[in-house]
């Protein structure tokens, strides 16, 4: 893709930072020098920062000199601290909202400030940088053209057995994040449902110990067997074959939940996940279930 050639007389340049804007600062996500000309003007330049931790932005900003007041804004206090800071900018103040690494509201409770600035007219400009899942693709030697990005998986097990068989159909590339201490229960999961497929394991991007293992579902269950997981980690994961579609769902919802069953998900996450594949409500399938229950 070819953009418009680059510009550099400073009136093409949208670097004046203004009031009552809230602007979303890209941060390195492990090697620091990542940080853009850019972002370090906005932050030099807007009258608060909002972090996710403000003891990591707090030296990230002093090793650039730049001194500013902090608001913590993270998961836990997202709703009352998000009115706080809207309310801020529609008195004319300006904030960087920046997070613990790479691009605030991708995976991250930033996407909830960023909808209620929308929803009470503040202004929202983007300031791009680093961001773990496309530099994960970009790297993992799989196809780029189309991708899906899922983020974390649920916490629960019966959910992340329920997400995963769901993604176990979908065709285009597939991005997750994955704590170390999760990695294996997660590779297993994956395996079980998808089968084997081609996956990408990038850990510690950018920093000192970055690697890339392309290996298969399988390959990856073998090696952490022996081995454990250190860093946080983005999988890419291939997506379902043609070959692989040509078998559809079961026809019988019976099976099509025993199926399911079988990858370790309890008998009604089964039923709630076959309903949601189908496209239809659980109470309608539920129905259609019993039924085909009956005539085993």
């Amino acid at each position: 893709m070819n953009d418009h050639p680059i510009r550099t007389d400073s009136e093409s340049e949208k670097n004046r930072v203004l009031g009552g804007v809230l602007y979303l600062v890209a941060t390195p996500i492990g090697n620091l020098s990542d940080i853009t000309e850019r972002a370090l003007k906005v932050l030099a330049g807007v009258d608060f920062v909002a972090a996710e931790d403000t003891r990591n932005s707090g030296m990230l900003l002093q090793r650039y000199g730049i001194s500013k007041p902090f608001v913590s804004y993270h998961e836990h206090n997202k709703r009352e601290r998000g009115e706080e800071i809207v309310g801020r900018l529609l008195g004319g103040e300006s904030c960087a909202l920046i997070t613990d690494a790479g691009t605030p509201a991708i995976s991250d409770p930033g996407e909830d400030i960023v909808a209620l600035s929308a929803e009470r007219g503040v202004p929202v400009s983007s300031i791009p940088g680093a961001c773990a899942a496309v530099t994960a693709l970009s790297m993992s030697g799989l196809p780029t053209r189309r991708f899906v990005f899922e983020g974390f998986l649920p916490p629960s097990k019966s959910e992340r057995r329920e997400r995963i068989s769901l993604l176990s159909k979908e065709v285009r590339t597939i991005i997750l994040y994955e704590a170390p201490h999760k990695l294996k229960r997660t590779l297993e999961d994956l395996f079980t449902s998808m089968g084997e497929r081609r996956i990408s394991l990038c850990r510690e991007i950018t920093k000192l110990n970055e690697e890339v293992i392309r290996t298969t579902l399988s390959g990856a269950v073998q090696l952490y067997e022996n081995n454990e997981p250190r860093g946080e980690y983005v999988l890419v994961i291939e997506g379902a074959s043609d070959d692989a579609l040509t078998d559809d769902y079961p026809g019988d919802p019976f099976e099509h939940v025993s199926v399911l069953m079988s990858s370790g998900m309890e008998r009604m996450d089964a039923i709630k996940a076959a309903a949601k594949a189908r496209g239809v409500s659980k109470g309608v399938f539920y129905k259609q279930y019993l039924a085909a229950e009956e005539n085993q």
